[in-house]
């Protein structure tokens, strides 16, 4: 029977005190890592714009629904409006009319006049992302419960990708996806 000689290169042959991982085994692992994580933070950071882009919507709509539940049990006009200065831009729930209350940056509505805001959510200039209004304001009406006038809210990444919400005469918001689309929403 033949057998092949051991070298003492050999991993079995070295004696006990030096075994352990050599230069060329650590810069290769090195590399091989590197690797792996060029490909997977870009796509860490399109879920996570991806994450930020369903929460924002889904908090806007839960948002309208609740201003047009208080303006139908406190009996009072409720408004949700879109401001816009210096890149940020937000949305407040408010009494009182359109022009009562504006953004102040990434901090609490300023109202004046009748206006109280109930809630403000900014939309920091150079964050992930950014909301537009086709409308300057949409009002609830505490009869009826119906919302003046209708309008479309849209929530855009940075890249690209958004999410519209249309709000329609009842108050009632359906959510679509243009152009790139997002996973679990309708095409628009």
């Amino acid at each position: 029977m033949y057998q092949a000689a051991q070298t003492p290169t050999t991993r079995a042959a070295r004696p006990e005190s030096q075994r352990g991982i050599t230069l060329v085994e650590t810069l290769v692992t090195t590399a091989i890592m590197a690797v792996a994580a060029g490909t997977t933070i870009p796509g860490m950071t399109a879920l996570r714009t991806q994450h930020q882009l369903a929460q924002a919507a889904a908090e806007f709509e839960t948002d309208v629904q609740h201003a047009r539940s208080l303006a139908v049990a406190g009996n009072q006009s409720l408004r949700v409006t879109f401001d816009s200065h210096g890149g940020t831009s937000c949305y407040i729930i408010h009494t009182g009319s359109a022009d009562d209350c504006h953004c102040a940056g990434d901090g609490p509505a300023l109202c004046h006049d009748e206006g109280q805001a109930l809630r403000t959510v900014p939309f920091v200039a150079g964050s992930a992302i950014a909301l537009s209004a086709n409308v300057r304001s949409i009002v609830f009406d505490p009869v009826k419960g119906t919302s003046t006038p209708t309008g479309t809210v849209r929530l855009v990444a940075r890249d690209g990708r958004a999410v519209h919400q249309v709000i329609n005469i009842m108050g009632r918001v359906r959510s679509c996806s243009p152009g790139k689309g997002m996973p679990g929403y309708k095409a628009c």
